[in-house]
């Protein structure tokens, strides 16, 4: 009769540990069970569960049949790329420059190398060598990246009244070169524009008209700067740091671009502020 009515019962109430929880049991005799391991088998269940719902679920495209089903994810869109680096191509100034055509050559000194020319840079032709210097600013390597860009310093410092009427031949050379996304391209570039602005008088305005050709990229890398907090950025003392050549830039062509320069500037470049 006891064994008949031990065995028939369905609840037993045992004290677990030493706090006296109260468990109850469901099933037939035997010793009783902890609660935490109840707890922990439960959710064992759920995540498998949930690992289940999860392999169910499938990547799609968005705006499309499958993406409004209950276990699909939409992918995001890709990168745009906007800062992505582009591919150079060859250069006209490097197929001058094998051949021979410059009159110019390297000047080794103590301090750094210079370029010794072989013509007096007032007697040369603007209109032929300079758009052909500018084009070399795409360059990398050497010597072709130092003949270039020193070339161009310093044709705009002996150039005076001659630079003026170049302006027009120099816009798609500087777009070419801004529009590689080269860190250091960009820098060596902008700095080139910021001496061809002050080199004559009236370069500043004849550059207006071409904000729309010049400022899109600046656009792209205007807030392009290091947050260190209290660090220090020696890419600013070196004059590599492209966020803060192209806030420079940019005032110069405000100073120097007349009464229409800022508003150019503005609509090609909305979060840009006025230095003046």
């Amino acid at each position: 009769m006891f064994a008949c009515f031990f065995q028939s019962v369905i609840c037993i109430w045992s004290v677990a540990g030493a706090g006296g929880e109260m468990v109850v049991e469901e099933g037939g005799p035997g010793p009783s069970k902890p609660a935490c391991d109840r707890c922990s088998r439960q959710r064992e269940k759920k995540d498998k569960q949930q690992d289940k719902q999860q392999d169910k679920q499938q990547a799609c495209e968005g705006f499309t049949i499958r993406a409004m089903m209950k276990n699909s994810v939409v992918r995001g869109p890709p990168p745009a790329g906007s800062a992505k680096q582009r591919p150079a191509k060859r250069t006209a100034f490097r197929k001058f420059y094998d051949r021979g055509d410059f009159p110019i050559a390297v000047e080794h000194g103590h301090v750094g190398n210079k370029i010794a020319w072989k013509a007096e840079i007032e007697n040369l032709d603007y209109h032929y060598f300079l758009p052909l210097f500018f084009d070399g600013l795409r360059e990398t390597e050497f010597p072709y990246e130092f003949f270039a860009r020193q070339g161009v310093h310093d044709m705009l410092e002996h150039g005076g009244n001659k630079i003026l009427p170049v302006v027009p031949q120099l816009i798609i050379p500087i777009k070419d070169a801004l529009n590689l996304r080269n860190r250091q391209i960009l820098c060596t570039t902008l700095k080139v524009l910021q001496h061809l602005v002050v080199s004559a008088e009236m370069v500043g305005e004849a550059l207006v008209p071409y904000y729309r050709q010049i400022l899109p990229v600046l656009s792209i890398f205007k807030n392009m700067n290091v947050n260190l907090g209290d660090g220090i950025e020696y890419s600013q003392q070196k004059r590599e740091n492209v966020g803060v050549l192209i806030q420079e830039t940019l005032e110069l062509f405000e100073r120097y671009g007349g009464e229409h320069a800022y508003i150019n500037i503005k609509y090609m470049i909305p979060t840009y502020w006025s230095c003046i």
